[in-house]
């Protein structure tokens, strides 16, 4: 059996790092459409219930982006499919 501890170490920086950039990446995006719907809320207040629904909509689709990097940085960590080819 091939020493598997610097395999597991590379994955899991890369995990780490994946879920690094694969949260900030959602939250930079979070707050620009925040702050774009502020934006249009004070040019146009009688338009608030359109874009808070527009922008509730986006923040939920924003936000399923980091939920599939946490599975697939879960994925890595705990059952990582790569492993079983380094044991044969």
């Amino acid at each position: 059996m091939p020493d598997l501890s610097i395999f597991v170490l590379a994955s899991t920086v890369a995990a780490v790092l994946g879920i690094a950039f694969g949260a900030m990446a959602p939250a930079i995006a979070m707050g620009w459409s925040i702050s774009r719907s502020m934006d249009a809320l004070a040019r146009q207040p009688e338009a608030e219930h359109s874009i808070m629904r527009t922008l509730f909509i986006g923040l939920a689709m924003i936000e399923s982006l980091a939920i599939y990097v946490l599975v697939i940085v879960l994925i890595v960590l705990f059952r990582n499919p790569l492993l079983e080819y380094l044991v044969q």
